[in-house]
């Protein structure tokens, strides 16, 4: 609730020691390939060190006294007075902001590094240098600086931005000074809806819920009045959404049960902020890096399956090989899904004629011998072959190696407000459903799979899933979806 917890310290001290080692390294090359003037060169200011040694600070042995050395103590003790401002190491969320400031802030970071940086270098006798190359390498610091400055950015650099994303506002109305608070501004609001607060619950849980299957909804406005208390249902819904939720209320809420959030007052109104979004920030940053370098290693070494696959397929039933599905993602993101065609093609409308052949409940759609698969090529869903190509939706950022199945848009009819939740995790390639019982005909156990999934998630849980599908997929029969 706003008190700088172990895991927050340990994050800083993560993104410290990244900082001090990426800049550490690039100021070391820089210097030695390109604004030093040649060897010579750079052994007369190793020797201005040794003579600056003897004469003020003896007392630290001769063998550690070394150019590369001082780079990285001029790194940190930088990193050190810029980690020790809250300019740095807090963006709030919740604080008005009516621009986006990162070019400001940019040049901030530019100004505080080279005043630092051409001050340790006359300081240090360090002299004499390309100027050209020194000029870049001015601007190259800082700009490492605000990348890594804090998750956002680095987020939209893996493909989830925050102006893209979109918020509903419950009562909160269209001119308040609110909607100026960064939280909101650099976001699109999709519903704005006014309600009596007697029937705020019921309004809340009945919108998100429609809303969530059409667009991507990642924040929820709530604007209060007179209540000093949030309905019971409504409060555990908004707890268990995994999105973000904002309250502003005119009075001191009372929550009817404990949990992880932050409140203050702004503009003599109360704030309660709590983000419950499982896959955002670092977890996201660290989950899409994994994604990214899994899936790029496993194409090029599948390449001449795909290949073959490519060609079997074309061989089998002509053009395409490949196609795109419409399917539903992240918090409701509407996204293709790329597969190896293995049925004949336009059948997928034919769905509706086979329903009462049906062997699965809810939205799975599953034909004990499905008339419209390609003869020959019922192997590759066997092995689930046929889902390869969407190791390319894995590195753009549709989907994940594991998460739940993405589904069809027409599916999320049979979607209740419990099982909305699968739609706030990036949906997979596997998942724990299909290392345990992947051909179950029961939509149920879909979804005890999908919230075991969304409740325990964790990297490490990816990998153990990840592994597995391996074993299970050619141990089993598979017929994916």
């Amino acid at each position: 609730m706003g008190v700088v917890n172990f895991k927050n310290i340990l994050k800083y001290l993560i993104r410290f020691v990244f900082l001090q080692s990426l800049i550490s390294v690039i100021m070391i090359y820089s210097f030695d390939n390109y604004i030093f003037l040649n060897t010579d060169h750079k052994y007369s200011i190793y020797l201005k060190l040794i003579e600056d040694r003897n004469r003020f600070y003896s007392f630290i042995p001769e063998s550690i006294v070394t150019i590369d050395l001082l780079f990285i103590l001029i790194v940190f003790v930088f990193l050190i007075l810029l980690y020790s401002s809250k300019f740095y190491t807090y963006v709030n969320e919740l604080d008005f902001s009516y621009e986006n400031r990162f070019i400001d802030d940019y040049f901030i970071l530019y100004l505080l590094w080279n005043s630092f940086l051409f001050s340790s270098l006359y300081i240090f006798r360090i002299n004499e240098l390309s100027r050209l190359n020194l000029v870049w390498f001015t601007f190259l610091v800082p700009l490492l600086l605000i990348l890594f400055r804090n998750s956002e950015i680095i987020s939209i650099l893996l493909g989830r931005s925050v102006s893209s994303e979109n918020y509903v506002s419950f009562n909160l109305d269209e001119n308040s000074n609110f909607k100026n608070l960064r939280i909101l501004a650099f976001r699109s609001e999709s519903l704005s809806v006014i309600t009596p607060e007697e029937l705020l619950s019921s309004k809340v849980i009945k919108q998100v819920d429609t809303l969530n299957k059409t667009i991507n909804i990642n924040l929820v406005v709530i604007k209060i009045k007179n209540l000093i208390k949030l309905d019971k249902d409504l409060e555990e819904y908004l707890i268990n959404l995994n999105k973000k939720v904002l309250i502003i209320s005119d009075e001191n809420l009372d929550f009817n049960k404990s949990f992880i959030h932050r409140s203050i007052k702004l503009d003599s109104k109360n704030l309660y902020y709590f983000n419950n979004d499982i896959q955002y920030g670092a977890k996201f940053i660290f989950k899409r890096i994994f994604d990214i370098i899994v899936s790029v290693i496993a194409s090029l070494l599948l390449m001449p399956l795909l290949s073959l696959t490519a060609l079997l397929i074309i061989k089998s039933d002509s053009t395409p090989s490949v196609i795109k599905q419409s399917r539903i993602g992240l918090h409701g993101k509407k996204f293709k899904m790329y597969k190896f065609r293995t049925m004949y093609k336009d059948t997928h409308g034919q769905r509706q004629d086979l329903k009462e052949t049906n062997r699965k409940s809810g939205p799975l759609f599953k034909l004990d011998s499905d008339p419209r698969v390609i003869k020959g090529l019922d192997f590759l869903r066997k092995f689930s072959l046929d889902e390869l190509p969407q190791l390319l939706n894995v590195i753009k950022g549709d989907m994940s190696l594991v998460g739940p199945r993405p589904l069809f848009e027409e599916d999320t009819e049979y979607f209740d407000m419990k099982y909305m939740r699968r739609l706030n995790v990036l949906p997979g390639m596997t998942g724990l459903l299909q290392i345990n019982e992947r051909n179950t005909d029961d939509f149920e156990i879909w979804y005890k799979y999908d919230i075991e999934y969304i409740d325990n998630w964790s990297l490490y849980l990816d990998i153990k899933i990840l592994f597995k599908t391996i074993k299970v997929a050619f141990g089993k029969k598979n017929s994916g979806k």
